[in-house]
């Protein structure tokens, strides 16, 4: 491997210390950020908050310090449906409800994939993958589906809030840390006593688990009022419901309408082909997490029409990039990293993704959108999740061109799909490796 010498080092500062335009920015970036002193006004335009389509919602939420971004976007779409039907103008889920179960779905998960990997290396690429991965608060639209279609959902006032739920680091780090533990556990387990015994062993290990969810995050409630206030703000209350009947009676079946399409222009995903992703998941047999991989046009056209119907857009992007989130805004024409440090950091979008670059990290809700004279997409109006101190009043701007670049995934109604899209999503999906790029989950 060719070493670093010293009279390069010497030749590289000698030409440094020449370039005054270098000397500036050491002086900007010695006393201020370097996004701050990044941020370019050139370019910036139209970005303020007026859409052609401006879809009214209610008050954003915040998910603190934890990961359940995907959880609290997926509650903002079902409780637009819910308030719909009820007539409601102020209603709020519990996102801490459908967490705990995902946890406890997704720790039975992995001792499951732990198992069925149980005979491979330790060293093994897809083991480690596990063991590293392990457990966290992210996911992905199909779970969600999975764990309400399974325990339902709830009110917020039925199972509220924890210190736990809303600050999730050091419950991760003692669960991962007790997955780990089973891995070696059970393969010492069944040297000595064969499988039968280490099914055992994992169902101790679920028993504890799921004690310590409780002790975190509550007693999930069996039984509650549906306490809500109509659009007129009148205070009402439907008696005796308990989560199932809940979800079944105001969501129900019409959740299964709804498919995941991703924008993944790599060469290895070719467009109009379904794709899953192994050991993604967290209902053991429930459904697997599957999208559908769409050019970038067609999936904004899909966008487009379910919000011209009124209807809000779950969506997954890369939000660590080109953003600044206090001003709520995502515009990758705002930040010249070139002319500070001279550091060209952008990539084609497959590229981005085939080498890690990029990829899909946080879900939130499309609600509107502007157009120009063409009708062609300028900016997007997007419900986040971050309170309402951030952005305006909680809701975020992106840019057309930033859209474009770090959007990955939109969920839309099925009756979008042409007839060919709608038989490519149903077709067996391909089965990418554990650690593919769209495997991520958003948090």
């Amino acid at each position: 491997m060719k070493e670093i010498k010293l009279e390069t080092l010497q030749k590289i500062e000698k030409e440094y210390l020449s370039d005054k335009s270098s000397a500036i920015a050491r002086h900007a970036l010695t006393n201020t950020d370097i996004a701050i002193a990044a941020s370019s006004k050139d370019c910036v335009k139209d970005m303020d908050f007026n859409f052609d389509i401006d879809i009214k919602t209610m008050a954003v939420n915040n998910q603190k310090s934890s990961g359940r971004c995907w959880i609290f976007a997926a509650c903002n779409v079902m409780r637009e449906i819910i308030a719909k039907k009820l007539g409601a103008g102020s209603f709020k889920l519990s996102q801490s409800y459908i967490a705990f179960y995902d946890k406890l779905e997704k720790l039975n998960y992995v001792l499951n994939a732990l198992i069925e990997t149980i005979d491979s290396d330790y060293d093994d690429r897809t083991v480690q993958f596990l063991v590293q991965s392990g457990v966290g608060d992210g996911g992905q639209w199909d779970m969600l589906v999975n764990v309400v279609k399974k325990y339902g959902i709830c009110p917020k006032n039925a199972f509220v809030e924890t210190f736990t739920s809303n600050n999730t680091r050091i419950l991760n780090s003692l669960l991962n840390a007790e997955l780990r533990r089973f891995a070696s556990e059970s393969r010492l387990v069944k040297a000595r006593k064969g499988i039968e015994v280490v099914e055992e062993l994992k169902d101790s290990y679920v028993k504890r688990f799921y004690k310590a969810l409780v002790s975190c995050y509550g007693i999930p409630p069996k039984e509650f009022d549906l306490k809500y206030t109509d659009a007129k703000g009148k205070y009402k209350v439907l008696k005796g419901y308990n989560p199932q009947r809940f979800f079944n009676e105001f969501v129900g079946d019409e959740i299964d309408n709804y498919v995941s399409c991703i924008n993944a222009p790599t060469k290895s995903k070719p467009f109009n082909k379904s794709y899953t992703v192994k050991y993604l998941g967290n209902v053991s047999g429930g459904k697997i997490v599957k999208h559908l991989n769409l050019p970038m046009e067609r999936l904004k056209e899909l966008i487009i029409a379910q919000l011209k119907d009124e209807r809000i857009v779950w969506f997954g992007s890369d939000v660590a990039s080109y953003g600044d989130r206090m001003r709520g805004v995502w515009n990758d024409q705002e930040f010249d990293f070139k002319s500070l440090l001279d550091l060209d950091i952008k990539m084609e979008k497959g590229e981005s993704l085939d080498f890690r670059s990029s990829a899909m990290n946080h879900a939130m809700c499309i609600t509107g959108v502007a157009f120009d004279t063409k009708g062609v997409p300028t900016k997007w109006k997007i419900e986040n999740s971050w309170g309402e101190d951030r952005g305006y009043k909680g809701y975020f701007i992106m840019s057309a061109s930033w859209f474009d670049q770090y959007t990955y995934q939109a969920v839309v109604d099925k009756k979008y799909l042409t007839k060919e899209e709608l038989a490519a999503y149903e077709s067996e999906p391909v089965v990418l490796k554990p650690w593919d790029p769209m495997g991520s989950l958003a948090d």
